[in-house]
């Protein structure tokens, strides 16, 4: 008899170890996910920051070209009905999550960088703008934007890329589908991006 309940609380203590250790790296494999989760919100957040320092801008780029009495106005207006679009969306942190808003969030920015790039080639045709310290300081500040843009953009697919890889590889994908953690949406290359503006004088 002893025997026997000696083998019993070794069967027992193993089989309680080992639950053991699959609750603690269940617990391992939820936090990381979290983990994963929060730096693709926090990339989100630096990406929103620089569309926001670009919608701040221009303001002050219109009001400065504004002053050039015969500039395309065709262009002008464009510009500023993009920018509208872009502040009227709200942005929530399930923008994430709906990939249809997240490609219309896109879309309203893309217009936006598009309007922004005929405004500034348009730019060309005008010297009293060209040589504008003002207009200079504005566009160099818009061009460093933009770049801040396409960094923060990488940045965010980047992890974007770990966290949808994590949530997909076996057993995680089983926790994730449990846990409710889904595929995040990657920002994409705008339709036509390649091709430059053409603008005709």
């Amino acid at each position: 008899m002893k025997k026997g309940l000696l083998v019993g609380c070794v069967v027992g203590g193993a089989i309680l170890v080992i639950l053991l250790m699959v609750v603690f790296w269940s617990i391992g494999v939820y936090n990381n996910l979290v983990t994963l989760n929060e730096q693709v919100d926090q990339k989100w957040s630096q990406v929103q920051n620089q569309y926001q320092r670009r919608l701040d801008l221009i303001p002050n780029l219109v009001a400065t070209v504004r002053g050039v009495a015969d500039f395309e106005r065709q262009t002008m207006t464009d510009v500023v009905e993009a920018r509208a679009k872009a502040t009227a969306m709200q942005i929530t942190p399930e923008v994430l999550n709906d990939p249809v808003a997240f490609q219309k969030f896109q879309a309203i920015q893309g217009e936006v960088s598009g309007a922004l790039s005929r405004l500034l080639v348009t730019v060309e045709n005008y010297p009293q703008l060209k040589a504008n310290e003002n207009f200079l300081q504005l566009q160099a500040q818009l061009e460093g934007t933009e770049n801040r843009i396409a960094v923060e953009r990488k940045g965010f697919n980047e992890s974007v890329q770990s966290y949808n890889t994590s949530i997909k590889k076996f057993p995680t994908s089983f926790f994730a589908s449990i846990f409710g953690f889904k595929d995040k949406q990657y920002f994409e290359a705008t339709v036509g991006a390649e091709t430059p503006p053409k603008v005709e004088f």
